[in-house]
């Protein structure tokens, strides 16, 4: 069964993935009776010679389903503790839709406001997909080279989790419609972010390098946090102050999510 944080788990060895292939990708439980939850993507060892898993990569292909060849270290990053395999599936909601739709799921949506580095702006994508977010929205003027820099440095997880750039101020609109709590990581919040409830369908707003969170957006959020800071500097970088938030709302009630979801179907 999923958790309330992700709906995204990863299957791992042939014997798993065939069986969840067999029944159509329908990955429904009681509790969560949704019906478009499938296998998005298949890994594969790239030096496998094992039958079975020659045998899932054809089923799978033939089903249409995305396959992709890794090394060896890939697959153990990608892999669960101790879940050492020559394949792995990734279960989750089909990528590829649209921004309201990846408003409608479960777990937080990350806004990451006028950004000016790609690099930064990968770290975050990748660091919202590993908490198990429900996607990140990119708000910043970055060009088509300047937007696939960022998924490079993201290691390319957008393969198998929601990136959206887009327009901050839709998006928030957008949230809202959806019946998110806005909260916006700010030096001049007044609470810190273990001070307020983080749990529940949000969409929490970072600023970039240089400005922050402009005041138009800023005066749209319900809740602005803090990280405190005691230090000469006026503030963390953005990765910082999103790690902190993030690992607040994980140990607000999500923290046991990761080990619930892995390799169950």
């Amino acid at each position: 069964m999923a958790s309330q944080e992700s709906e995204r788990r990863r299957l791992c060895g042939p014997a798993e993935i065939e069986r969840a292939l067999a029944r159509a990708g329908d990955f429904a439980s009681d509790s969560d009776p949704r019906s478009d939850l499938a296998i998005q993507m298949i890994f594969c060892l790239d030096e496998s010679r094992d039958a079975a898993v020659a045998r899932v990569v054809d089923r799978a292909g033939s089903m249409g389903i995305a396959i992709r060849s890794v090394s060896a270290r890939e697959m153990l990053r990608l892999a669960p503790p101790g879940g050492e395999t020559q394949i792995l599936a990734l279960v989750g909601p089909a990528l590829g839709t649209s921004l309201e739709a990846v408003m409608q799921q479960p777990g937080v949506v990350w806004l990451l406001v006028e950004c000016v580095y790609p690099s930064n702006a990968g770290v975050v994508i990748r660091s919202a997909e590993v908490s198990g977010a429900a996607g990140v929205v990119i708000a910043s003027d970055f060009d088509r080279v300047e937007r696939r820099d960022c998924l490079r440095y993201a290691m390319r997880v957008d393969r198998f989790f929601p990136v959206h750039f887009e327009d901050a101020g839709r998006s928030i609109a957008l949230a809202r419609a959806a019946g998110r709590t806005i909260v916006a990581v700010e030096d001049v919040g007044k609470h810190a972010p273990w001070q307020i409830d983080l749990r529940g369908p949000l969409m929490i707003a970072v600023g970039g390098e240089e400005g922050g969170i402009p005041d138009a957006l800023l005066a749209q959020a319900d809740q602005v946090v803090r990280v405190p800071m005691h230090g000469f500097l006026p503030s963390y970088n953005l990765q910082s102050a999103m790690a902190v938030v993030m690992g607040e709302r994980l140990r607000q009630g999500h923290g046991q999510g990761h080990a619930q979801a892995d390799g169950q179907a």
